[in-house]
């Protein structure tokens, strides 16, 4: 009886303390959405509260106030996020097989390039050059899918992956008749899903919070990434909060700046928000797998 008590007591503690590690990550994002929806005088004055005081949606308003430069906008992000994570890793995938292994002739010369490529960059202004005036994909949706395709660490971790596969069973593909190609694509990917499909996700939420590449490369508006297009919005509105503080405007002219700020949070991490369930179970195995050993 003692010890059945005694166990329940540990069940107790421990359900309290991982539930309290919930409360911790989900106060926070009830406190961003509280705050983008509380009137910006009530903010001033009463500060932020996980129940709005005020409820406004003065904020929403401002960034869906041009809602067909935000339809464009995550058209252009979702196209580009999409493609440019599925392009990803299926070259990934593929490039860490032969790397994967220990029959491969030029294994040692390939590491040390990617490795080379983790320690050394060329800069900003020779890729500026590359892109622009010889590539010529300024303004074009090339400009977000291909730079950066192959990250070198995400790399390495597939590799490691693909040598923690038992070898008899390559070699069992092989005395089947199996060429490289259909070892890779049927055996090696669907066994290392977990890790591949942690490594597409890091890079989806890299890619969809990408906006400095709209910022160096694109110059139409229909091409603006959502963040870039949101960061827009955001200096207009300050702008217009510091004529406001000027005199320059009618007064009485409120703008919603720090309400703002956690609105367009809520906008621009919503989809990704959706998109994680369905990477979840896939994410902590993954990542175990790609770090066993080197």
């Amino acid at each position: 009886m003692r010890k059945k008590m005694k166990k329940n007591r540990g069940q107790i503690i421990l359900h309290a303390i991982f539930l309290l590690m919930v409360l911790v990550y989900i106060i926070p994002f009830v406190l961003v959405i509280s705050v983008s929806l509380t009137d910006e005088n009530a903010l001033i004055t009463d500060g932020y509260r996980l129940i709005p005081s005020v409820f406004s949606t003065n904020a929403y308003k401002m960034i869906f106030r041009d809602s067909t430069q935000l339809i464009n906008s995550y058209r252009t992000t979702i196209i580009f996020t999409v493609v440019s994570t599925a392009l990803a890793v299926l070259v990934m995938g593929v490039m860490a097989y032969p790397m994967s292994r220990p029959n491969y002739r030029h294994n040692r010369f390939v590491s040390l390039f990617v490795l080379f490529t983790m320690l050394f960059s060329a800069g900003m202004v020779p890729s500026y050059l590359l892109i622009v005036k010889y590539l010529h994909w300024d303004d074009t949706m090339w400009v977000y899918i291909v730079p950066g395709l192959v990250s070198a660490y995400n790399l390495i971790v597939i590799r490691t992956n693909y040598k923690n596969l038992p070898n008899e069973m390559i070699e069992a593909a092989k005395i089947d008749g199996a060429g490289e190609l259909r070892i890779c694509f049927r055996i090696v990917m669907p066994l290392s899903k977990p890790v591949l499909a942690s490594i597409g996700f890091l890079f989806l939420v890299g890619k969809w919070n990408n906006w400095q590449t709209s910022m160096l490369y694109i110059r139409k508006p229909e091409l603006y990434s959502l963040q870039y297009m949101l960061q827009r919005i955001l200096q207009e509105v300050q702008y217009m909060k510091q004529l406001a503080d000027m005199g320059q405007l009618e007064s009485g002219a409120v703008f919603p700046t720090e309400s703002f700020r956690y609105a367009m949070a809520v906008v621009a991490a919503g989809p990704v928000l959706c998109v994680f369930p369905f990477f979840q179970k896939y994410f902590a195995k993954g990542m175990t797998l790609g770090g066993v050993k080197g």
